[in-house]
């Protein structure tokens, strides 16, 4: 089956029997409204004759909707376009150890006892914070 809207015409043909099916109840509806009235039915005359008045409204607002809606009803599943498998990252120079399995930054001898050695703009020097030699203050020395 096709996704394909119905032709025009089709759709033409749809809301001229719906308007012509609308027109033949408010046509009931009227006949009857006059036969309650005639014969005394008070206020159940009102019904047939309230089908009579609204119906022509919805008769006209659905022959001049439009084209009917595609077999699509709602919100469609979300479906990602994501690639078949997974690919990772591509290869950067400088990484040629990481990649063969060596050691890599965080796996030389800095380990994870010493995390101020792997800190960026150290070039693998220890933190002025870490030193165990304090010099002595200026003036006792």
């Amino acid at each position: 089956m096709t996704q394909a809207r119905p032709p025009l015409s089709a759709d033409i043909a749809f809301r001229q029997r719906r308007y012509l099916i609308m027109m033949a109840i408010r046509v009931v509806c009227f006949v009857i409204a006059v036969v309650l009235f005639t014969n005394g039915a008070g206020w159940l005359t009102a019904i047939p004759a309230v089908g009579a008045i609204v119906i022509p409204y919805f008769a006209v607002v659905f022959a001049n909707g439009g084209r009917e809606p595609s077999s699509q009803r709602g919100f469609r599943e979300y479906e990602p376009r994501l690639p078949e498998r997974f690919s990772p990252p591509p290869h950067y120079p400088g990484r040629a150890e990481e990649a063969n399995g060596g050691p890599g930054p965080h796996q030389s001898g800095s380990g994870p006892n010493r995390p101020d050695t792997d800190m960026p703009g150290t070039n693998g020097a220890t933190s002025p914070m870490t030193q165990t030699h304090h010099p002595s203050p200026p003036g006792n020395g």
